[in-house]
């Protein structure tokens, strides 16, 4: 097993994408701990995980809440291995109606907590010498995607913050990104049921002519956490079955 013993955290990993993670890096030995807003959300999954999973519930939208996690983690691990920031929100709204509740909302859980949580995870790692972080970001960091603004700024944001964090803490630490484009998970069929999403002009619009899969992100987080991706540092996997690559025509 590539991961055996190493203990890592997945942000808002009950589900979707971070669920997905959190199985790949089980499944390759590591110790996961599963995070959600809920407490008995996060030991539900924890559970159904197995292999020791621990469920953690902390509200990362505040500061609190990621110093809860991570005393709760280092209480019972005593470090962090690996770091996977994951949890985010959408927000999808007309830039002229964008509320400065909902931007800054979008803010502190998209980049703030990211940013708490890498900070925090990021002295364990450098003063016990070495791990891994990877940050969950987006297609829209890259390209301009209509009312998204406060969700594009963050994503591109955590973009920013990968290559300045990898700078700054090589060699001891390993800090990458994963920019998926559209996945199929309940929260992209949410948006298509409200109509905010068009699924077949989205996979007509995708080379590989189907959506992502919630398991395609996490193998590109399990390739860049284990020992194959070594040498890499500061990148972002863009995971979109080339949607960048296609452009905007």
């Amino acid at each position: 097993m590539k991961l055996q013993g190493r203990v890592a955290v997945v942000t808002g990993s009950t589900r979707g994408i971070g669920r997905a993670i959190a199985e790949s890096l089980a499944n390759e030995g590591a110790l996961v701990i599963v995070n959600s807003r809920h407490q008995k959300e996060a030991d539900e999954a924890a559970l159904e995980l197995g292999g020791g999973a621990v469920g953690i519930g902390a509200d990362l939208a505040a500061p609190a809440g990621v110093e809860a996690l991570f005393d709760a983690v280092e209480s019972r691990f005593e470090r962090v291995d690996i770091l996977v920031n994951n949890a985010g929100i959408p927000m999808v709204r007309d830039s002229a109606e964008l509320s400065l509740a909902d931007w800054q909302q979008t803010l502190d859980i998209n980049l703030t907590a990211p940013f708490l949580c890498a900070q925090r995870a990021g002295r364990d790692m450098l003063a016990k010498g070495g791990g891994n972080i990877v940050n969950i970001a987006s297609v829209t960091a890259f390209a301009p995607f209509p009312k998204r603004l406060a969700y594009a700024t963050t994503k591109a944001g955590l973009v920013m913050m990968t290559r300045i964090l990898a700078a700054e803490w090589a060699p001891t630490v390993r800090v990458n990104a994963v920019a998926p484009g559209f996945i199929k998970t309940g929260l992209v069929m949410g948006l298509a049921a409200e109509g905010k999403v068009d699924l077949k002009e989205l996979e007509g619009r995708t080379p590989q002519r189907r959506l992502g899969s919630a398991q395609d992100v996490a193998s590109a987080c399990l390739f860049l956490v284990s020992d194959e991706a070594g040498f890499i540092t500061g990148e972002t996997l863009v995971t979109d079955g080339g949607w960048l690559a296609y452009g905007f025509v």
